[in-house]
């Protein structure tokens, strides 16, 4: 899968891109110069790309062929549009569930959620379009499938899906251990969005601002925290068993 996700060189990545591939990220060289490159640089720039400057030691791990420079990877899916898919769940007379996930950084955590999603009947996942994990083989096999049957959809910023969503009738929940209220003293009952933070910093403070409402899971023991996995499935079963 590793090999189906990932491509390689300058002008196959240009090409990838100008064919309308839909792109995770792409890694450059720190200090590489030349026209081509510089191709590839306007044109990830243009194209609002996820791209980041690495050693060329990262680009060795990456792949095994003669990168150039410069190596992409391909996200599997195709992602959807938060407008159409948020108007085409309101249309159904369902009772939207979304999950939005501000900048996870593991794959596997990534996979796990994914699969939670879809078992809990979640609508639909938004993520960033910079700064979360990428959708890869890892993704795909611990998601067990589930990528490929859940909608998931990009913004700029996690805040554009709040506001989205809020514009939308559909209120926005923050699972964060900074809440006064603990997940069973919250309505999942109405239409609503749960977010869930990255593995270390959680929630940014700037969207934990403008969000309806924050809960939080209660720990007993000594570690405070849980795995941001397993913690999205205790609130995703939480609005199930509201809604049951």
């Amino acid at each position: 899968m590793k090999d189906e996700t990932t491509i390689f060189g300058i002008r196959a990545i240009i090409e990838a891109v100008k064919s309308g591939k839909t792109i995770d990220k792409v890694f450059m060289q720190k200090g590489l110069q030349g026209d081509l490159f510089k191709e590839l640089e306007n044109l990830i720039r243009a194209e609002s790309i996820n791209s980041s400057y690495v050693p060329v030691e990262k680009l060795n791990r990456l792949t095994r062929g003669n990168h150039q420079g410069a190596v992409a990877q391909i996200s599997p899916i195709a992602f959807h549009d938060i407008d159409e898919m948020v108007m085409r769940v309101i249309e159904s007379q369902k009772t939207p569930l979304f999950l939005l996930l501000d900048q996870l950084s593991d794959v596997r955590n990534f996979g796990a959620i994914v699969r939670t999603a879809e078992c809990t009947g979640v609508n639909g996942i938004i993520i960033q379009k910079k700064g979360g994990a990428p959708i890869n083989g890892d993704t795909i096999k611990t998601s067990a499938g589930a990528i490929f049957k859940i909608p998931i959809c990009k913004v700029d910023h996690i805040k554009d899906a709040v506001f989205h969503m809020q514009s939308s009738g559909i209120k926005v929940i923050a699972a964060t251990e900074k809440a006064n209220n603990y997940v069973y003293d919250v309505s999942f009952k109405e239409p609503c969005a749960i977010i869930m933070g990255s593995e270390g910093r959680g929630i940014n403070p700037s969207v934990l601002k403008v969000v309806d409402d924050q809960a939080k899971l209660p720990i007993l023991g000594d570690i405070e925290s849980l795995n941001v996995s397993v913690a999205c499935g205790a609130f995703l079963y939480e609005a199930v068993r509201q809604r049951s």
